[in-house]
Parts: C-alpha cells; sequence; structure tokens
C-alpha cells in the first residue's frame, strides 16, 4: 500500500501551511506567516501533537504525529491493528517499521523521503527564517489552484529537495504543496491540498483537513482532531529501536 510510504511526507506538511500586484517573496512570506499566528509565536513552538483520521477508499485508520522541533518527528498510523511507524530526525535520517510490507523491524528510510520531510522538524516549516535555514524561494508568478489565483513559490531546501507551495492571496493560508522526489528509483511529484483552517488555542493557525493525491488516481483524506502545542516530548521516542 503505497500510500503508507508517503503518509509521514503528506503529515510533515500539517505544521507548514501568500493577491495584489508586485509582490517580491518576502511580503508574500511575511502575510503567510502573519496569518499563521506570526513570527513570535512560531518561535514560540517547541513541540507539536496531532491526532488525525485518515481514510483511502473507505479504509480507515488513526495516525498520530509527535513533533520536538529541531530535533526528531514521529508519525504512528494504526491501520486494522497494525502500527506503521515513520520517524525522521535532524541529524541521523529516519526509519520506519511497516509490518503490511513484511517489515516489523525498524529500517532505515531511504534519503531523499527523510529529506523531504525534514521541513516539519521546524516551526513554520519550510518559509519562517528560510534564508538562515539554507533553503532558497523562488516566486514563480501566480497559478489557479481549485479556482484561486495562488501566488506560486518554488523551494529547494538545503538537502536539494524541490517542494512547491501555493498560497492563497486573499487568506495568505498555503492551499496546496507540491514535493518532488526519488522513490524506489521513479521520480514522482507528491501533491496535497489544504483547507478547513483553524485558529488553536496556542494561537497558531493550521489546516484540519487535507487531501494526498496518491498514485493510480487515489486520494488520502486527512481530518485532524486534536492539536496539542508544547506539550513535554521525551527525544528517546526518535531514537531507531
Amino acid at each position: 500500500m503505497k500510500f503508507l510510504r508517503v503518509s509521514l511526507i503528506a503529515l510533515t506538511t500539517l505544521t507548514t501551511s501568500l493577491a495584489g500586484s508586485a509582490q517580491t517573496v518576502d511580503e508574500i512570506i511575511n502575510k503567510h506567516l502573519e496569518a499563521i499566528g506570526g513570527k513570535d509565536k512560531l518561535n514560540g513552538m517547541k513541540s507539536l501533537y496531532i491526532e488525525s483520521d485518515m481514510d483511502i477508499m473507505g479504509n480507515q485508520a488513526l495516525s498520530t504525529t509527535t513533533t520536538l522541533y529541531g530535533k526528531g518527528s514521529r508519525n504512528e498510523i494504526d491501520f486494522n491493528g497494525q502500527k506503521i511507524i515513520n520517524c525522521i530526525t535532524a541529524d541521523k535520517g529516519g526509519w520506519t517499521i511497516n509490518p503490511l510490507a513484511g517489515q516489523v523491524t525498524a529500517e532505515d528510510m531511504p534519503a531523499e523521503q527523510a529529506n523531504a520531510s525534514k521541513p516539519q522538524l521546524y516551526a513554520g516549516g519550510l518559509l519562517l527564517d528560510y534564508a538562515a535555514k539554507g533553503n532558497k524561494v523562488v516566486l514563480a508568478g501566480q497559478e489557479d489552484i481549485n479556482g484561486v489565483k495562488a501566488w506560486k513559490l518554488n523551494v529547494t531546501t538545503k538537502e536539494g529537495t524541490n517542494i512547491t507551495q501555493y498560497i492563497d492571496p486573499k487568506t495568505w493560508y498555503v492551499l496546496k504543496i507540491v514535493t518532488k522526489l526519488n522513490m524506489g528509483g521513479q521520480d514522482i511529484e507528491q501533491g496535497v491540498t489544504f483547507s478547513d483552517y483553524k485558529k488553536t488555542d496556542y494561537g497558531f493557525v493550521a489546516p484540519y483537513t487535507s487531501a494526498v493525491e496518491l498514485p493510480q488516481g487515489m486520494t488520502l483524506n486527512i481530518s485532524v482532531k486534536k492539536i496539542e502545542i508544547n506539550k513535554d516530548v521525551d527525544p528517546k521516542i526518535f531514537d531507531k529501536p
């Protein structure tokens, strides 16, 4: 089930979610960051915990993602009583356990998959203090996303991952993210669209609904049930067993 291999990339994106003319990259980014809570709030986020329901063609699963910013992120999917784990760290790559694929012990995650997921290790994702993180951002005009003429930002991370973010010029929320990567020797594009943005008690604004474009034209729908910010997280949960 290929969707389980890309679920981390999809969730990665639950924590990174810019109308007018002559906008610059920094103007768009600043409006986006202000819309999702502001730089002070984002810089004050030390951890993020998300519980979500996942649905693909009627198959249900419960997903939890625990992120300690700057350290690691661990996603667990309970699918029909079997637990799939995807974990990435800031300095040791990533690892996975997937009993549905006969993988009952932890194995190293492909480097490109781990690198594509690393933006979730930082509050504000790719765009907050992007230059200091070694990311490059280029404004590539506007493009229609579900009837919205969205700003298109092409981002290249310091690891070389190419990620395009489409930002609504009215709300300044991220409407869609497309990640280009290579998995199993095959070049693929992983697209995720976002909606139902809500402000958390902390003041961070996040999308509570997302749709992940999967191979063979399938869609993985994710509905967030709970978000907790700055809860205590034991960094040992990111260690490879």
